[in-house]
């Protein structure tokens, strides 16, 4: 989800399976739901993610200047949070136990399309 000032302008959900394309993890579809935005928007946005963003959505945050990030877990999957933060963004890991009871499940059901997912 992406939030300027309170709103959410955009939303969105991994769609790689459903759309057949090797990108659209749900930060990069969130994006591209957004249509184009300044780049004082984007500034003033915070990213929300279920998960650690990726190397690709953690350098397309960067691409565009989100300056805070906000992770529902990132005991799951951990991404390049320390090179975010030493670029000067804000991350912020909730550490909540739901999101990661979920992804579990979702794991041990779908192992194929996780590990296909995360490029292992």
């Amino acid at each position: 989800m992406l939030i300027i000032e309170n709103e959410i302008v955009s939303a969105g959900h991994n769609q790689r399976l459903q759309k057949g394309s090797c990108i659209l993890h749900a930060e990069m579809d969130c994006l591209e739901n957004a249509g184009r935005l300044s780049a004082a928007d984007y500034k003033r946005a915070t990213l929300y993610s279920t998960l650690s963003p990726c190397d690709m959505c953690s350098g397309t945050v960067l691409l565009y200047g989100i300056n805070k990030v906000v992770i529902g877990e990132s005991q799951t999957f951990q991404g390049p949070q320390a090179y975010l933060q030493s670029r000067g963004v804000t991350i912020e890991d909730q550490h909540n136990t739901q999101c990661m009871d979920l992804m579990q499940q979702f794991i041990a059901r779908h192992p194929d399309l996780w590990f296909e997912d995360i490029g292992k």
